[in-house]
C-alpha cells in the first residue's frame, strides 16, 4: 500500500483512489476500502496539500476572438538538443480562433528568421492578423 501511495509511481492519491489502484494490481483483502482510506487520512503530505485551493490568483482573462486567423500567438521554445542538422530552437504560431499550430525548427533565434516566418506562414497565407502576441521564453535571443 505505501509503494502504490507514495513509492516511485506512486501520486499520492485519495483513498477511493488508492483502493483502485491496489485491485486493479490483483490485491485485495476484505478491509481493503476502510484500510486505503485510513492510509490517506494518515499521510501527513496528503494532509498538507489537500487544503491548496486550486484556483488562480486572479480572475482569467479570455481571449475571445469571431474569426478564424486574425490573432495568433508565438512562441520561441528551446535550446533543445542538437538535431544531426543544427536545430536548436522551434517557432511555433498559434491561431486563437482555431487553435490551428504551425511549426518550424531554427538553427538561431534572430528576428530576421522570425519576420520571415511570420511572412511566409501567416501574412502571405491569411492576411494581416489584428492581433499578433508574442512569447518569448527567457533565452538569448535578439528579437
Amino acid at each position: 500500500m505505501e509503494e502504490i501511495h507514495s513509492g516511485v509511481c506512486g501520486a499520492y492519491q485519495s483513498g477511493p483512489k488508492l483502493y483502485f489502484c491496489i485491485k486493479m494490481r490483483g490485491y485485495y483483502w476484505p478491509t481493503m476500502i476502510k484500510d486505503c482510506m485510513d492510509y490517506a487520512r494518515r499521510c501527513e503530505a496528503c494532509q498538507f496539500h489537500a487544503n491548496l485551493i486550486h484556483e488562480p490568483p486572479e480572475s482569467l482573462h479570455p481571449t475571445v476572438d469571431s474569426w478564424p486567423f486574425d490573432a495568433w500567438g508565438l512562441d520561441v521554445m528551446g535550446s533543445m538538443t542538437k538535431f544531426s542538422s543544427g536545430y536548436l530552437y522551434i517557432l511555433a504560431a498559434t491561431d486563437y480562433f482555431s487553435k490551428w499550430t504551425k511549426a518550424v525548427p531554427l538553427k538561431e533565434v534572430k528576428k530576421e528568421n522570425i519576420i520571415d516566418f511570420i511572412r511566409t506562414n501567416i501574412i502571405y497565407r491569411y492576411g494581416v492578423p489584428s492581433l499578433l502576441k508574442k512569447v518569448v521564453s527567457k533565452s538569448k535571443c535578439d528579437c
